[in-house]
């Protein structure tokens, strides 16, 4: 909470009216703000820090609007990110990782976020959703055989949970595994797989006794070069273009018994705890695209003109960036919270939602207002705030809807007294 006070604070102490002073005086804070949250971060996650805000500023922004634009999944960039350690950021060292923390990794997704939504959501889809519940539940033969190739970004990964008609409702799948000797037959549809079209690799769900809803759901490590599998329909999007979002077919998929990931019937539970640091995840992803649009809207007020004066000195302007700004710092500090507590080994599923919900909304609040801020400039795409927008809405939609997270926070509120 500290560097949200400092903020309120330097704000009700130091206020100039219809001044551009007042417009650099809230960005400096926000800055400040952020130098604070990195002030009492470890070495490594500095240089953690460092290494990605140039290498997303160097290399990811300036690609990002032509790859959205054609919808070209950055190939080069995410091999690039495979060699600086990014796409293996909390595998154990053991297994080719860089085995690092959980709060350093949500700082780099917000790094790769502000640059660029696309490669924020593939880098954290295969870190949080396809390697995580690797490490967690995985024997000591599957790490061995999938971790290291994952880690350097050989080989990507991707999560299917999702179905046609099961989305929130994740106990209501339909795809199914039955055993036959030392294999599981797999049939059935997943849709809305982030990484689908290039991934190599999937954590899929399935029902292995439907009688017993969520308690006869089981994971997978699959494969996705295995007989039996067709990657379905990519979706066309609003937002996150550059990222694919596909269907995935299973026709008779013949999977050895061996990648089975955990026990049968505990595939709900692997799912859960996995969209638990996902979200995380995503929320770091909010954070990003709403420092990038808070960044451009006092760029671009500094230099519009109107009425004969800069737009920045209209107090109008003046309290849409104040509350941008403020919100943005609040968005960081629940998502720093929630990284930090998953580091500790404490309980993080409340405050993993509530991370979520708020940086969400933040993140579409914020580019509503930067598009505002624009005006007419705002709804073309000759400047970066309508991307924004468009990336923003997704946010409150995957790993969990907004109304979802309002679910689990409610019900672990609700728990504790």
């Amino acid at each position: 909470m500290f560097g949200l006070i400092i903020l309120l604070i330097d704000n009700k102490n130091n206020i100039y009216y219809n001044s551009e002073r007042a417009l650099g005086c809230i960005y400096k804070l926000t800055l400040k703000g952020l130098h604070m949250f990195l002030s009492n971060l470890s070495e490594d996650q500095k240089m953690i820090h460092k290494l990605i805000s140039d290498f997303s500023e160097n290399e990811i922004k300036p690609v990002a609007s032509e790859n959205e634009r054609n919808s070209r999944f950055p190939a080069e960039l995410i091999k690039k990110l495979g060699e600086l350690g990014f796409m293996g950021h909390f595998v154990p060292t053991e297994y080719g990782g860089c085995g690092l923390d959980y709060l350093s990794y949500i700082i780099a997704i917000e790094e790769i976020s502000k640059a660029c939504a696309s490669t924020g959501i593939i880098v954290s889809a295969h870190n949080s959703l396809t390697c995580s519940p690797i490490i967690d539940f995985g024997t000591d033969g599957q790490k061995e055989k999938y971790l290291p190739d994952l880690s350097c970004g050989k080989k990507l990964g991707c999560f299917a949970l999702s179905e046609p008609e099961a989305g929130s409702d994740a106990a209501s799948i339909k795809t199914t595994a039955v055993k036959e000797g030392k294999h599981y037959i797999i049939n059935g549809l997943k849709s809305w797989i982030t990484n689908g079209s290039e991934a190599d690799i999937a954590i899929v769900f399935v029902s292995t006794d439907r009688k017993l809803k969520s308690r006869g759901i089981t994971a997978f490590i699959v494969d996705l070069d295995s007989p039996g599998i067709e990657i379905g329909k990519s979706e066309h999007k609003l937002g996150i273009k550059a990222s694919s979002t596909t269907q995935t077919i299973f026709d008779n998929c013949k999977i050895p018994a061996e990648n089975l990931l955990g026990s049968e019937g505990e595939g709900f539970k692997i799912a859960m705890k996995t969209l638990d640091g996902g979200r995380i995840g995503v929320a770091a992803q909010a954070v990003g695209i709403a420092r990038a649009a808070l960044e451009a809207s006092v760029i671009y007020a500094k230099e519009r003109k109107a009425f004969g004066d800069s737009i920045s000195n209209f107090q109008g302007i003046q309290f849409m960036i104040a509350d941008m700004s403020t919100r943005v710092e609040a968005a960081r500090l629940l998502t720093w919270q929630a990284a930090s507590l998953l580091n500790k080994g404490l309980k993080y599923t409340k405050q993993s939602a509530m991370a979520k919900l708020f940086a969400a909304e933040t993140a579409m609040w914020v580019t509503t207002k930067a598009i505002q801020i624009h005006g007419g400039n705002g709804y073309t795409t000759d400047f970066p705030v309508e991307r924004y927008f468009r990336d923003a809405k997704i946010t409150e939609i995957y790993e969990g809807t907004s109304e979802i997270q309002r679910i689990v926070i409610a019900k672990q509120t609700l728990s504790e007294f």
